[in-house]
């Protein structure tokens, strides 16, 4: 009888990419990367082993929002106090936090769970050209553009 391999934990290779947000829209690189750092890209995925990739993006200040979305998309919370309502602009996001922006968009795609947690901190943002990973050698990862 035959089975299908399960890699296990220690079988796994990592690999590391970098991605330049410049040039990209941000819930299609979301995607794109959410399906990397599940390790989707990869013949040996497996639901519930971690089997991804690490990804450093680079410019995310930079990242492109389409429509009126800069004004009209609203990143709300609740702190937990009373009148903690709060809430913020895409563009008052991009002025304070610009890493988030990518951050929380590709949390929100992957798997709620331990599993998930574990994906997110493969997830390294950075708001400019810069990053502290050179020692990895991470390759360049673009997005092929869809013909529209």
């Amino acid at each position: 009888m035959r089975t299908t391999p399960i890699p296990k934990p220690g079988e796994i290779e990592n690999r590391w990419y970098v991605v330049d947000a410049s040039k990209e829209v941000l819930g299609r690189a979301a995607t794109r990367i959410a399906r990397i750092l599940q390790g989707k890209d990869r013949p040996t995925y497996t639901p519930h082993v971690w089997t991804g990739s690490f990804v450093v993006v680079v410019n995310a200040e930079k990242i492109q929002a389409t429509g009126n979305k800069e004004q009209q998309k609203v990143y709300d919370w609740y702190t937990g106090w009373h009148g903690g309502h709060k809430h913020r602009t895409l563009a008052e996001m991009r002025a304070r936090k610009p890493d988030m922006i990518l951050r929380r968009a590709v949390r929100r795609m992957l798997p709620k769970s331990r599993l998930g947690r574990r994906m997110l901190s493969a997830l390294k943002v950075y708001a400019g050209p810069e990053h502290p990973h050179t020692a990895q050698n991470p390759q360049p990862l673009t997005f092929a553009r869809s013909a529209r």
